[in-house]
């Protein structure tokens, strides 16, 4: 048990009614894991009103409640709360609640489009090799030191946040890597949280199903920064020309890096082959098992971050060349039949080109490359031509299909994905709505030597169709495919 008003620091409050001595036992923001004796505060979703439920979780046994409005009828002996924003409140009590578990370990949020989990990941993996206890929390997993839990989120909700990080400063946690969703911080779920440094990596079309317009999407990215303390650090890519933008309010110190344009840090390719990168890393040659130029950038991050961290040079350039590619991304294998099969997450049309360019770059021309693609349902449709356009102007043949279509009819989908397609395509593409049966003909289709990206999904193990997930994973069903064209 603790007292409500000792988890109730940092909180702006508005109104009170009854005592802030009240002794609670838990914050639950859902009503319906209410217990005894704790405080229930009430957040407006984007679908559910927490205040709706405020009645249910007295009921439930909630002592105490915090609300942005008070409900007209209060009820004897229930501690009201009243506060401007409710999932500002939760954050900083989710971390009263826990000791402020951020403030004893070196914690570093990456944010961006495109890199947050390969950039956490990889460095993750890197501080691990270095023999450092480290922490992660990313869109694929969360670790805690060498514990794995199932991630459910990119940025999970600040109970949840702090949580982990608590179980960190148990365990000697000494560095944590966190992927900062834009949602996350559009929620302030990262608030309340002390941030050593904070990575930007690019920004690009994605989300303005949720943000409207793209300066919002980029401004909400900004407000991270803008919320640095001055003793952490700020590394942001300034090849985007929203790098800068990052940079223009923040307290913290301010760290380039670039393949292109005057930097702090500086890389250039030297060798790009799908068996991975020789980069120059300022004055320094390392090779890398990671592949494509949007991967020399999220090394050049990695090497950068170490070495603010305070990572000995030769020690970090020998780490990097250990680093192993992050599931789903990049992920590949090559058949018996010299058909080489690529698994990534590329979702948006920023990512995807990239990928696309990458293979380009790469393979002589005299061999196909056919790429499986689609796009999630309930979720930003006008990014959807952009796809078809993309995949069906540097691919040689392409199969749209479905990805996660939720709701959605998975044709309607698809034919918003094929308007992006401009008329001297038009032969290159085929419509397979069932996704195993698209990525079934892409291996049936393949020649030796020829090349099959399977996009969108990456590390996902499922597929969501009306509310339902079904085991689905890109990687295993195109090796399980191209093992039978081997009989």
């Amino acid at each position: 048990m603790i007292a409500l008003k000792d988890i109730l620091y940092k909180v702006t409050i508005n109104a009170v009614v009854g005592s802030t001595g009240v002794q609670v036992n838990a914050i639950e923001f859902d009503s319906r894991q209410i217990k005894t004796n704790d405080v229930f505060v009430a957040i407006r979703g984007s679908v559910v009103d927490g205040h709706n439920f405020i009645e249910k979780a007295i009921e439930l046994g909630a002592t105490a409640i915090v609300c942005e409005a008070l409900p007209e009828q209060l009820q004897n002996g229930i501690t009201y709360i009243e506060v401007d924003s409710a999932s500002k409140a939760l954050a900083f009590m989710a971390a009263n609640y826990y000791g402020n578990p951020s403030g004893n370990l070196k914690l570093v949020g990456v944010t961006g489009t495109n890199g947050k989990t390969t950039v956490s990941t990889l460095l993750y993996q890197l501080f691990k090799k270095a023999g450092f206890k480290v922490g992660l929390l990313s869109t694929v997993k969360i670790m805690v030191g060498d514990k794995e839990f199932k991630a459910t989120h990119t940025t999970p909700d600040s109970l949840t946040i702090n949580k982990y990080l608590s179980e960190m400063n148990d365990e000697g946690v000494e560095f944590c890597f966190m992927e900062v969703s834009s949602h996350g911080i559009h929620q302030n779920r990262t608030e309340g949280l002390v941030f050593e440094g904070g990575i930007f990596t690019n920004l690009s079309h994605d989300h303005l199903d949720y943000h409207n317009t793209f300066a919002e999407y980029r401004d909400v990215k900004k407000r991270f920064f803008d919320q640095l303390p001055a003793k952490s650090f700020a590394l942001v890519n300034v090849d985007d020309k929203n790098g800068l933008v990052m940079l223009q309010n923040t307290k913290a110190r301010k760290i380039t890096y670039a393949l292109k344009s005057y930097a702090d840090y500086k890389a250039q390719i030297l060798e790009n082959q799908f068996s991975g990168l020789l980069l120059k890393l300022n004055d320094n040659e390392v090779w890398t098992r990671l592949i494509g130029s949007f991967n020399a950038y999220n090394i050049l991050a990695i090497y950068a971050t170490a070495e603010l961290l305070g990572l000995e040079k030769v020690e970090n350039l020998k780490l990097i060349s250990e680093l192993e590619s992050v599931s789903g991304r990049f992920q590949y294998l090559v058949s018996d039949e010299k058909i080489t099969a690529i698994v990534d997450y590329a979702h948006t049309p920023d990512a995807l080109k990239n990928v696309l360019e990458t293979i380009n770059n790469i393979r002589t021309k005299n061999e196909e490359l056919i790429t499986v693609v689609g796009c999630g349902g309930d979720r930003d449709k006008t990014k959807r031509p952009k796809m078809g356009h993309i995949a069906s102007a540097l691919s040689t043949k392409v199969i749209f299909t479905s990805d996660n279509p939720r709701s959605e009819v998975p044709d309607a989908i698809i034919e918003d994905i094929e308007k992006g397609v401009e008329p001297q395509n038009y032969k290159k593409t085929l419509s397979i709505v069932d996704r195993k049966q698209a990525i079934k003909t892409a291996c049936q289709m393949a020649q030796p030597n020829d090349i099959i990206l399977i996009a969108g999904k990456g590390h996902e193990t499922y597929q969501e169709i009306k509310g339902e997930r079904f085991d689905f994973d890109d990687y295993k069903i195109v090796q399980e495919f191209l093992k039978q064209l081997q009989k």
